[in-house]
């Protein structure tokens, strides 16, 4: 029998002040929600896509602001319709069961990578650009996309400080390492380690999508070398390289590599350790591993930030502005997906009865193209992780007879929400630090909706193609 500890915590967020009962509370049917209570969450998309690009002093100053008043546009009118009660369940779930662990492991993989200083000056060119994704891609499936991308990033620009043209540069890496590179392994993206947890196997996604993995990859690199040698010979570099020349490469803040190690470490743990212990928080239950697991990298975090010498932060130019911006927006967009994940979870007779219905055949058997497509569209202005559990359990949420009889489905549903992830700036949560950091050094990135013309572009017909080839 399972242990339940109860929790009473000793300082709670106002709201639950009021919750006196809270872990009686049961959840709600999305299939009696109005489509409207997805406003919100459109309203945070948005907000993301179009204040950059209309008002960026204003956005620049108030985008915790604006995600907040989305977040409290869904919560105060749905205590008023379904109860503080419920509405404070949900809260709690949403923060306690998603968006803290994510948070810490982010946190943890942006400090200990920003520990890590790639010493000396690299020379942009389109080969040495390629050989740079390439072992990103590689890396992202075993340190994550997040720690890949945090690693290589800076380095990637200081290399290209020089160019006339680099957006290009940038977009490719969020394509390739931020993304597509984190396809192998549960470690690599959260909703493939959300898939470890729920029983699939370790090594199942690595069997079962390598095929689709090395050719989304190898047609991206491919494509990027064709890009970048284009601008490279067209456009040359700039008169002085505003980066020194050094003898040699090397690193700087080795010890945070021990620390990446830690982090793997605690990660895997949580997926293989099974303990009857549990902790009941306000309705929401948190089992000893994921708590061993976050409060180690929580520390992990602190052990990297104050052991790194100051030196390599500087020349890293590390800053928490990123982080932070991730940490805002993506507390607003937890919040007011609830009610969106609620009605998709609704199936069939639920709002989106339509996306689900059209993810099964006329004899009832499962689309695997169906499921690559709507999996990865959601993914691309949902968080991939729960669109991969709403999918996971579309599917019949058996992971044995979804790693056997179902496989192509579950390869499916675990190569659109990595892979489409990369179709926009919010799809995964690297992107936005890729471009935080990108912009913090110069670079002119791209608005919202200028990235999704590249995606558009260059990934949607990409992934026609991987459709009519693995999903058939």
């Amino acid at each position: 029998m399972q242990k339940t500890i109860r929790l009473k915590a000793a300082a709670v967020s106002l709201p639950l002040l009021f919750l006196p009962a809270l872990a009686s509370a049961a959840d709600f049917d999305g299939g009696s929600l109005s489509p409207l209570w997805g406003v919100p969450f459109a309203g945070i998309l948005l907000s993301i896509a179009l204040f950059p690009l209309l008002a960026p002093a204003f956005w620049h100053h108030h985008y915790g602001k604006i995600s907040a008043a989305w977040a409290l546009a869904f919560l105060l009118p749905f205590a008023a319709a379904f109860g503080v009660q419920l509405a404070g369940v949900q809260l709690v779930h949403a923060l306690v069961a998603e968006y803290i662990p994510f948070i810490i492991l982010l946190t943890a993989l942006f400090t200990v990578a920003g520990g890590i200083h790639i010493r000396g000056n690299l020379h942009g060119a389109p080969g040495l650009n390629t050989a740079i994704l390439a072992i990103g891609a590689v890396l992202a499936s075993f340190m994550g996309t997040t720690g890949a991308s945090m690693l290589l990033i800076r380095p990637l620009i200081r290399a290209n400080d020089n160019r006339v043209h680099k957006v290009h540069v940038i977009v490719f890496f969020i394509f390739i390492v931020s993304n597509a590179g984190g396809a192998l392994t549960p470690l690599g993206d959260p909703p493939l380690f959300l898939g470890f947890l729920k029983g699939v196997g370790f090594f199942w996604t690595a069997q079962n999508i390598l095929p689709e993995t090395l050719f989304i990859l190898g047609v991206l690199l491919a494509l990027f070398y064709a890009t970048d040698r284009h601008y490279y010979r067209k456009e040359g570099v700039m008169p002085v390289d505003p980066t020194p020349d050094t003898p040699g490469i090397g690193f700087d803040g080795a010890a945070n590599f021990w620390l990446l190690g830690g982090v793997v470490a605690l990660v895997l743990l949580s997926g293989f350790w099974k303990s009857p212990v549990a902790f009941d928080v306000f309705g929401t239950e948190v089992g000893l591993p994921g708590l061993v697991r976050d409060v180690g990298l929580a520390l992990i975090a602190l052990v990297s930030y104050k052991l790194t010498a100051p030196k390599v932060h500087a020349d890293n130019q590390f800053e928490w502005e990123p982080m932070a911006e991730v940490a805002k927006l993506f507390a607003g967009i937890f919040l007011t997906i609830i009610p969106v994940i609620a009605m998709l979870k609704a199936g069939t007779q639920g709002p989106f009865g339509a996306i689900v219905s059209a993810v099964t055949r006329a004899d009832g058997q499962p689309d695997p193209a169906m499921y690559f497509w709507a999996t990865g569209v959601l993914s691309s202005f949902l968080d991939n992780a729960p669109t991969y559990l709403v999918f996971f359990n579309t599917a019949g949420g058996d992971p044995a007879a979804l790693m056997t009889t179902y496989a192509s489905t579950l390869a499916a549903i675990s190569a659109g929400a990595v892979f489409m992830g990369a179709n926009t700036y919010i799809g995964n949560a690297p992107n936005l630090m890729v471009k935080a950091i990108a912009e913090s050094r110069g670079v002119r990135m791209p608005s919202f909706f200028g990235y999704m013309a590249w995606s558009v572009a260059i990934l949607v017909p990409l992934f026609v193609i991987c459709t009519f080839i693995f999903f058939r």
